[in-house]
């Protein structure tokens, strides 16, 4: 093959999809030409062909779940098999695009601050962090606390440069919509037409961050066809299976459009980088971080005094001065750390986050439940393919509940298992405090804080779909009565483990994975294990 064919070859596969796809498979297959192994081997192609591979791996899964609602046992090895060497390549596909990108990340210029600033900045971030906001704010960017200010001097640069660039009104509509109506634009990019203002650089980094919300819906219309396919005998599903297919098809493209999100929000902020480390972007960057150096020193002048003098020290006889002493400045801060250990920590409340309570703390939970309390454990279970979900609660006083639902994450499931275990107790203990226990601290604190402000609408973040947002809105009528608190999961509590195995057995009985008769079987089992154990308090005293 010649150069040309070559190039020509690899431009197709970048332009047409269904050609890559099909090339991709066919050499996981081992029958892929020569040619055609060579043109995929271009590191151009490396994001594309985890695209490519996303989409099909939806597909495969697809077609075995399909197979097992439809009782073909015949066929399910080979699909099974074939699922798995797709699972496989795509693993493989994005191994092969990080090493790509990091060989281009490698191979880029970048300027290298001076030794002292980048000393001040890593031993001394809150008060540099301080003097660059004060510098940005003088210079007319917006008045705020960036987490990262750093970055957030590239996208300033950035934004300056496209100022007066206003997109199309196609854009401009996508940009300023809701959320909710954002994702229902990528649904429809999905399910009818491919929208071809979404790689638009004002629209990335949104179609990126909204892009797991659009796949997780098409998880739900999985969801909705399963059950709805479970609630036929096999020989009257047909139907129902090509409703199912048709919403595996949908969830592929959204998986692959998922990863052509990220491809494209990483290719907008390499370029945003590459900007603000040439030219007159270059230039503004440094004299912001001069200046802000400038602050640091005025406003501390005891650090800026150990930074300067640390620094000298070190210059002269650094054998790397002469290129900046490019990797030299985390050294010198863990001496710092060590000279200084007080002056170095970070602001706890600025960059913690949200931690397990310590071991000693953790059965301490319970210490302080007034005697009419009513005690019991919630948990849940998620599947790999679609939204079903399965929870599981048991109280202290023997009462359990089982029951399965549709979640976005295990974090939404978790959050259905406390609201149903709370409202069933609520509405059996009329008066009586209701304490429910969790071993995910994403859902106690969504349902905690919904608690505390009396507003639905603040677990959002984490209930995405409509089951959850109504048993929500359902137990904050109550919330005076209800407490929810954490508690570490599978250390042997009765009721934690009696809870886990309902939402596990709700799960595969809502999923089909359990005969009705060996359902209940499991069920009396469970119910007998939890009569047998020696008590939740007399194991958390």
């Amino acid at each position: 093959m010649t150069i040309t064919e070559h190039t020509e070859l690899i431009r197709r596969f970048a332009d047409d999809f269904t050609a890559l796809q099909e090339a991709v498979l066919a050499r996981m297959n081992g029958i892929c030409a020569p040619e055609i192994a060579a043109a995929l081997e271009h590191a151009s192609l490396a994001g594309p062909i985890t695209v490519a591979l996303a989409h099909a791996d939806v597909l495969a899964r697809g077609d075995v779940r399909r197979a097992e609602l439809s009782a073909q046992p015949e066929r399910l090895r080979g699909l099974r098999a074939h699922a798995r060497k797709v699972r496989r390549a795509r693993s493989q596909a994005e191994a092969w695009y990080k090493e790509q990108r990091a060989r281009h990340l490698i191979g880029r210029s970048r300027s290298v601050d001076t030794l002292e600033l980048r000393v001040a900045r890593t031993a001394f971030p809150a008060a540099f962090a301080e003097a660059l906001r004060q510098e940005l704010r003088d210079r007319g960017m917006p008045d705020g606390t960036p987490r990262a200010p750093e970055s957030d001097l590239a996208r300033w640069a950035w934004d300056r440069r496209a100022a007066g660039d206003e997109p199309s009104a196609p854009v401009r509509e996508l940009r300023d919509c809701d959320d909710d109506a954002f994702v229902q634009a990528l649904l429809r990019d999905a399910r009818e037409e491919e929208n071809p203002y979404l790689p638009h650089d004002a629209l990335a980094e949104r179609w990126s961050r909204h892009a797991r919300a659009a796949l997780a819906w098409g998880r739900y219309a999985i969801g909705q066809a399963e059950r709805g396919a479970l609630t036929c005998v096999p020989s009257a599903r047909r139907t129902r299976l090509d409703a199912l297919d048709d919403a595996y098809q949908d969830t592929a493209v959204l998986a692959a459009r998922s990863r052509e999100a990220l491809h494209r929000v990483t290719d907008l902020h390499d370029r945003m980088r590459d900007y603000a480390t040439t030219g007159p972007a270059a230039e503004l960057i440094a004299q912001c971080r001069g200046a802000a150096l400038a602050r640091f020193r005025d406003s501390e002048a005891e650090s800026w005094h150990r930074v300067s003098e640390l620094t000298g020290r070190h210059q002269a006889n650094c054998p790397e001065r002469v290129n900046g002493c490019p990797h030299c400045h985390r050294a010198l801060v863990a001496v710092l750390a060590d000279a200084f250990p007080a002056d170095t920590d970070q602001d706890e409340d600025e960059y913690s986050t949200a931690t397990m309570p310590a071991e000693e703390d953790r059965y301490a939970l319970l210490a302080d439940l007034p005697d009419t309390a009513v005690v019991a454990v919630a948990d849940a279970a998620v599947g790999d393919e679609s939204a079903l979900c399965g929870y599981g609660w048991a109280a202290e006083d023997g009462t359990t509940g089982q029951g399965d639902s549709l979640a976005s994450s295990s974090g939404e499931a978790e959050v259905i298992g406390i609201c149903v275990a709370a409202l069933s107790l609520l509405e059996h203990h009329e008066g009586a405090s209701v304490v429910v226990l969790c071993d995910s601290t994403e859902a106690v604190d969504a349902v905690n804080t919904a608690l505390r402000s009396a507003d639905p609408a603040a677990a959002h973040r984490t209930l995405l779909f409509p089951e959850s947002r109504q048993l929500m809105d359902r137990l904050l009528r109550h919330r005076h009565r209800v407490q929810v608190r954490w508690l570490k999961g599978h250390v042997g509590h009765d009721l934690n483990e009696t809870a886990d195995a309902f939402a596990g057995l709700a799960l595969r009985r809502v999923s089909g994975r359990i005969p009705a008769p060996a359902a209940r079987k499991e069920e009396a089992r469970i119910l007998r294990s939890l009569g047998s154990g020696a008590g939740f308090l007399s194991l958390a005293a």
